[in-house]
């Protein structure tokens, strides 16, 4: 197995772990790709966690989210696979809060009626508490959720890219939607200060999904 981490600073839990995450995306993605490329998915989202990560106890956990994200859009992008859901890419700088917000607030109301993603140009290794606090006032839990680049196949699966504020760090490729929205960065906020922003994601993603023709449930 190639890999660009290096085995000896591994627990031998989390060398289990990753050959268990192994297992499993090879198993959802069999017949789609091959073990060299699962496996090369995977060890470089590991590599991005463990280059920030604070506690790396839920790394390969991680890791294997990560990485069946990015397989799951680069069977898009190869035509492979595609169930013809729009997706729905949220950027921001940190994806600790705006972004966060956005793609808890898409999930909730479109169900699986759509796809959304999210990621960040300079990704924090947590999410942001009052950002949790503020979307479980209305209900959605996201506190699962966790920082994330974004990558070229996420980018290339993405119908519609929503940037907010990472200026020329956004990714730009041909044929796909852009917009900006242009919204207070909640880090280093209080609760009360997020809550508005918040609440303008909230009405943003709803005419979002309006436009894109998706049924919001309640």
């Amino acid at each position: 197995m190639t890999s660009t981490w290096h085995r000896e600073t591994l627990s031998i839990d989390q060398q289990l772990a990753l050959k268990t995450a192994a297992r499993h995306l090879a198993r959802e993605f069999d017949g789609t790709f091959g073990t060299e490329t699962i496996e090369r998915f995977l060890h470089t989202s590991y590599d991005d966690f463990a280059s920030r990560a604070v506690v790396l106890n839920f790394l390969p956990l991680l890791a294997e989210k990560f990485a069946r994200q990015r397989l799951r859009a680069l069977a898009k992008v190869e035509g492979k696979s595609h169930d013809g859901r729009p997706t729905v890419l949220f950027l921001c700088t940190h994806n600790a809060g705006r972004s966060q917000m956005a793609l808890g607030f898409f999930q909730h109301l479109a169900g699986e009626r759509a796809v959304a993603w999210s990621g960040g140009s300079e990704p924090a290794s947590t999410i942001n508490t009052a950002a949790v606090d503020a979307m479980r006032e209305r209900g959605i839990d996201i506190s699962a959720e966790f920082p994330k680049p974004w990558t070229d196949e996420i980018v290339r699966a993405a119908d519609v890219v929503i940037t907010m504020g990472c200026g020329d760090a956004c990714p730009v490729f041909p044929g796909r939607r852009y917009e900006e929205w242009v919204l207070d960065d909640p880090a280093g906020m209080g609760l009360d200060d997020v809550r508005p922003i918040r609440d303008d994601i909230e009405r943003r993603v709803r005419q979002l999904l309006a436009t894109l023709d998706v049924p919001v449930g309640s």
